[in-house]
Parts: structure tokens; sequence; C-alpha cells
């Protein structure tokens, strides 16, 4: 009496670097979206504290003066933006525009440089 195969283990391969641009645009879109929702309530915060009076306000001030902080601002500067890009990127696949192979690459390519390059024109202002 032969047993039975076993099943052959699952093996899931997470690394990102053989996705399309297309496919890497998809992911980091959805990761963007989440991290800007978990942190509105830290911005939220930040809004109403530097409204409640000029003391508040220079004490968030200062804490945006330190470059760690700059830096993970530019972060979610980058997040939104992609975010933004990308959204505008989905509304034209909605109506069928730049669906070929050709035209989804391109577009999706262009999502992450209009993402850089107005993160850096927002963070030339920042610094």
């Amino acid at each position: 009496m032969t047993s039975a195969p076993k099943p052959r283990p699952k093996y899931y391969d997470l690394n990102l670097a053989h996705l399309p641009a297309a496919g890497l645009v998809s992911i980091v879109h959805r990761g963007s979206g989440a991290a800007l929702f978990l942190v509105l309530p830290v911005l939220l915060y930040l809004l109403q504290s530097s409204l409640a009076s000029e003391g508040e306000f220079l004490r968030v001030k200062k804490y945006f003066d330190a470059p760690m902080v700059k830096l993970i601002a530019l972060g979610f500067v980058w997040l939104y933006a992609h975010h933004f890009f990308a959204g505008i990127r989905y509304l034209f696949l909605d109506i069928h525009m730049g669906i070929s192979k050709e035209a989804s690459r391109t577009s999706a390519l262009a999502v992450f440089g209009a993402g850089v390059v107005a993160t850096l024109a927002i963070g030339w202002g920042l610094w």
C-alpha cells in the first residue's frame, strides 16, 4: 500500500522587485492610502493644538523644525503625492483610457515621476 504524496509546501514570493510598474503603483497606492488614513488623527490633533493659542502654535512649529520630523513629513508628502497621481491614473483607467500594456506602463512610470517631482518641489520650500 502506497501512501499519498505529501502536498508541496506553498511558497509565497513577497519580493516586489519582479512586478511590473503598474503592479507597484497599485500596491504603493493601497499602502499610501492606509498610511495617510492612519496618520490623519495625529495631523488633526496637531492642527487643533496649533489653533488653540499662540504658545501652542509656536510649540507645534518648533516640533516641525526638527530635521527628522521634516524628513518624516516629506515622506508623507510623497505618500500623498503618489496617492493623488495614482488616483488620477485610475480615474483614466476607469474610463478605458490608457489600458493598453504600453500605455499602462508609461502612466505608471509617470505616476512615480510626478510623485517625486511634487515631493522635491514641496521639499524645496519645506527645508
